[in-house]
């Protein structure tokens, strides 16, 4: 493939999405980028193209009409269906893990078993795929305990149980199929692990690979990390909780024993593997596998990578050699997501987004859940709206960047956290 004048094609239609297409933008090597089925605010930056990023025949058609020379795929269920795979066996280079590696994100029991069979800390767990065993296990297990649907349930399918009755009807409404559908027809039941949250970015290649700045997400709806789970209200970069010397030390028990227990397993693991890390009194335990980059923290790391970084997707695709560390700006980013409020359960769509002329060198406005009315006005079409994100020599400074943007947006029913990094800002 030609690696100048390039067109790109990113799949996806979020935040995450909308990052990718502008990093790509930006580099030397692209010409053109294009996004599937992207929303509002990306149709108003990019050309976009209407596709089901659950049909891989749409992806490959796609990428053959408009001649693209490499496709990037955002969202994890494209990449557990198999997509990259499907567009290598018609020749067409795609970053992400193949339909086999992808099942460390799509089945949290293989996962689990994984993490199990190459002695890579993690929490204690059981897997089941019937309700008895279920609750006998359960009968066994501290509280609080924590149950998971095993395949995907777009980050919200994590229950954490103070009681026992709490977590036995979990277990009965997930493998009844009613709660999460087919996602939760296996579940796994887990110890629950005290501590702080990081999340570790890696772009791999096999058993090479090269690590993103450290972020911490902010999970809760709620201010104080209160209510329900959503898929993220926020996020920044770097962290002061994950020192240099003990990156190293994740790397070391950790990621390496992970990418090498992948080759051992006959798996070839190529594209963003992020490790979702919980730092508790008795070291770093994984939390979660995903292999695809976080959403909302790909709209923090990424702008504070300082090089092209279309190079190195290109490579981690090609089974090529990655540069062992990436330039980074000695700089802070956060966001802080805009949603509909009564997210993440029920909430208005429609709603018309005034939002005056916002780009700058040190803030910009990501979409997520937008898309054009007929009168071609951005309006809201998702739980989380928008991503006000900001950077600078400090973290204050971002933050100050992104609450400025948030309080320069307005629709009707919009709602922010307004403490997004106070673990960080507590921090001595």
């Amino acid at each position: 493939m030609k690696e100048e004048n390039m067109k790109i094609l990113v799949i996806g239609s979020g935040g995450r999405e909308h990052t990718l297409a502008k990093v790509c933008s930006n580099s030397p090597l692209v010409d053109k980028v294009i996004v599937a089925p992207g929303n509002g605010g990306i149709t108003k930056e990019f050309l976009t193209f209407p596709l089901d990023v659950e049909k891989n025949d749409q992806i490959v058609t796609l990428a053959k009409q408009e001649e693209v020379d490499f496709v990037i795929i955002g969202p994890e269920v494209p990449l557990c269906n198999g997509a990259v795979t499907t567009l290598a066996s018609e020749g067409i280079l795609a970053y992400g893990p193949n339909k086999e590696a992808a099942r460390l994100e799509g089945s949290k029991a293989f996962s689990k078993d994984f993490l199990a069979k190459h002695g890579i800390p993690t929490a204690s767990y059981g897997n089941f795929s019937e309700i008895q065993p279920a609750l006998e296990y359960l009968s066994t297990c501290s509280l609080p305990v924590v149950v998971k649907a095993s395949g995907l349930a777009a980050g919200k399918g994590v229950l954490i149980c103070s009681t026992l009755k709490e977590a036995e009807f979990a277990v009965q409404d997930m493998l009844d199929g009613a709660s999460f559908g087919d996602s939760g027809r296996e579940v796994v039941i887990e110890e629950f692990l005290e501590g702080e949250e990081a999340s570790l970015h890696l772009i791999c290649s096999g058993e090479n690979y090269v690590t993103l700045p450290i972020s911490q997400d902010h999970k809760k709806v709620g201010e104080g990390d209160t209510g329900l789970n959503t898929g993220g209200m926020g996020a920044y970069a770097p962290t002061k909780l994950v020192t240099d010397e003990m990156l190293i030390e994740y790397e070391n028990s950790i990621v390496i024993p992970t990418l090498k227990g992948l080759k051992a397993d006959g798996i070839d693991f190529r594209g963003t593997l992020y490790i979702g890390l919980m730092l508790t009194s008795n070291g770093a335990k994984v939390l979660e596998f995903n292999v695809r980059f976080g959403d909302p923290e790909t709209q923090v790391i990424l702008p504070l990578v300082q090089e092209d970084l279309v190079p190195v997707l290109i490579q981690s695709a090609k089974a090529g050699t990655l540069p062992s560390k990436l330039a980074i700006k000695n700089q802070s980013a956060m966001i802080v997501v805009l949603a509909s409020k009564g997210y993440p359960e029920s909430y208005p769509k429609g709603e018309v987004i005034q939002q005056p002329e916002l780009s700058s060198e040190d803030s910009q406005i990501i979409h997520a859940g937008t898309q054009l009315n007929e009168k071609q006005e951005i309006v809201s079409a998702g739980g989380r709206v928008l991503g006000a994100v900001g950077w600078g020599e400090s973290l204050e400074q971002a933050r100050d960047r992104a609450y400025e943007l948030c309080e320069k947006i307005h629709f009707t029913s919009k709602y922010f956290r307004k403490d997004i990094g106070h673990k960080e800002f507590s921090r001595t």
